[in-house]
């Protein structure tokens, strides 16, 4: 049996992590763990019944962030350089509530990046995060396809038992032989 491909992994990762909705903001980058998402959920076409497409960033903190004032537990999926529109719902809805969410992003700028005009926010993604409170998980082709998944599941739980929004930064580059 071949072993899963990273993005399979991902959404896996997100389901065992318990996650009720997942929302995304679509990209080309992403689209390989939407896919599997989507599909592992009975869907087609970009949306299931608990997979669905967001059209920003903040947007997406706001609709999956209020799930736990229902009981309930929401991620994303977007690709780092969206963190530049999510900042202020992060800080002041989730962070400011003790609102659990988690949030996978594929990150960008690093080796294989084609975009030269990424690296300018990318790269400062992992310590602005950091600077306003937000745990974050780096994934990248040094784990294997199960690693992948036991750190999405894993930095769920962590969400939920400290009350916060939770990062896990996945680099895709060189991972399922293609970008994303």
């Amino acid at each position: 049996m071949a072993s899963p491909s990273y993005a399979t992994s991902v959404a896996k990762g997100l389901w065992a992590a318990g996650a009720d909705r997942i929302g995304y903001v679509p990209s080309v980058s992403v689209a390989p763990v939407i896919t599997a998402l989507v599909e592992s959920d009975g869907g087609d076409g970009g949306r299931s019944r608990r997979v669905f497409p967001l059209s920003r960033e903040e947007e997406a903190v706001g609709v999956l962030g209020a799930l736990p004032l229902d009981g309930r537990f929401g991620a994303i999926v977007m690709q780092d350089n969206g963190f530049g529109n999510a900042l202020t719902a992060l800080t002041t809805f989730s962070l400011a509530y003790h609102l659990p969410l988690l949030i996978v992003a594929n990150t960008r700028g690093g080796l294989g990046e084609y975009n030269s005009m990424i690296h300018s926010l990318c790269q400062h993604v992992p310590s602005i995060l950091a600077r306003i409170g937000v745990r974050v998980f780096e994934l990248d082709r040094r784990s294997t396809p199960g690693d992948w998944e036991a750190v999405v599941a894993e930095a769920g739980t962590h969400a939920r038992m400290t009350f916060r929004p939770v990062v896990v930064l996945a680099h895709f580059w060189a991972t399922d032989g293609k970008a994303a």
